[in-house]
């Protein structure tokens, strides 16, 4: 069950232009800003935002633009669970299952969602109203709704984002595993990198209306091609000019990097490369620039100081190293980074 896809949707101050293919049994994630095009992509998918372009789901065709092809959405076997769930506040958690197989006029329709509801281990809660779930309750029962109707392609808008922090990683498991049980395409929106590592295989980095980056977690994060990816990553990222053992930064700044190579490139820089002083320091690499301090994030047994300078920059240290250094906002202080620390490859 293949999902080819090129969708173009168009704005006054916005388009969207994406190139998209899923195979079947794969979970994708599509990562990216607020306002990137995510949800725009997912509606189109599922028919339920006009746009150009094909869109195909194993050799069926369910748009193209050019042949004047739309499957409605209701005739597409997509189903679609939002951030926010929206369940029927009327109908009981058992009716709110049963929907979608009534609306396909599936035959007994109560109990295939009853078996679906035990299945989940929800049964006792066949009989409530969605007021009285819990958001993870009515996160799962929405899910549930979706893949009662046996759809090929499931798409997932923000999934967890409406949880509290408290339950998130419970349901994430729980996701996980329904996912995994599932035989279609799996398409799910997330600006949580932590979501899209757990629950995908293949990771798509939207900015602006349009791919930056695609492929496993892993080489994503370790060729990041924007500051939305290396955010992601949690490393620094520069763009420049590369001659030899240095590279040339937009601002005239030059970035000493063993093997540059040549012509433009990104640098990546880890956090922990990062030594911050309170005075210039001597004998150093030859990567020194002031500085001051941005903010301080104590993350456990780690702290990450942002920098604001010439050449802006994320350092990882100790908490100790913090209170002995003095490292509050507005602090002057120095940078360095060894040239063989930082990793250079093609823009």
């Amino acid at each position: 069950m293949t999902l080819d896809a090129a969708v173009r949707v168009g704005r006054d101050d916005f388009t969207l232009d994406v190139r998209l293919t899923v195979a079947g049994g794969e979970t994708v994630a599509v990562l990216g800003p607020n306002g990137a095009g995510k949800t725009t992509l997912l509606r189109a998918l599922a028919g339920l935002e006009e746009m150009q372009g094909r869109v195909s789901l194993d050799e069926k065709v369910l748009d193209d633009s050019d042949a004047g092809i739309h499957v409605p959405a209701e005739r597409r076997r997509v189903g679609l669970v939002f951030q926010d769930h929206v369940l029927f506040p009327h109908l009981t958690v058992l009716e709110n299952v049963a929907f979608g197989l009534r609306s396909l006029r599936r035959p007994n329709a109560v109990e295939s969602a009853r078996r679906w509801l035990a299945d989940a281990g929800l049964s006792d809660k066949a009989g409530a109203l969605p007021r009285s779930l819990s958001g993870g309750q009515a996160q799962r029962v929405a899910l549930l709704r979706a893949l009662a109707t046996e759809p090929r392609l499931l798409l997932l808008d923000e999934p967890l984002s409406a949880l509290d922090v408290s339950i998130r990683a419970e349901v994430r498991r729980e996701l996980a595993r329904q996912l995994a049980s599932f035989r279609g395409t799996r398409l799910l929106v997330t600006h949580d990198p932590l979501e899209a590592i757990a629950l995908a295989n293949t990771l798509v980095v939207l900015e602006r209306g349009s791919v930056v980056q695609s492929g496993t977690p892993d080489e994503v994060t370790a060729r990041p091609r924007s500051r939305f990816v290396a955010d992601l990553a949690g490393v620094n990222l520069l763009r420049g000019l590369a001659a030899g053992d240095h590279v040339l930064l937009g601002d005239g700044s030059s970035l000493a990097a063993a093997g540059a190579g040549t012509g433009d490139v990104f640098a990546v820089i880890h956090p922990r490369a990062v030594a911050i002083y309170r005075n210039r320091p001597d004998g150093t690499p030859r990567n020194v620039w002031p500085g001051s301090v941005d903010s301080v994030d104590l993350q456990g047994d780690r702290a990450r100081v942002r920098i604001k300078g010439a050449v802006p920059l994320v350092a990882e240290v100790t908490p100790g190293a913090v209170r002995e250094l003095n490292l509050v906002a507005g602090a002057a202080v120095w940078v360095a980074v060894k040239a063989t620390e930082v990793s250079t490859y093609p823009a």
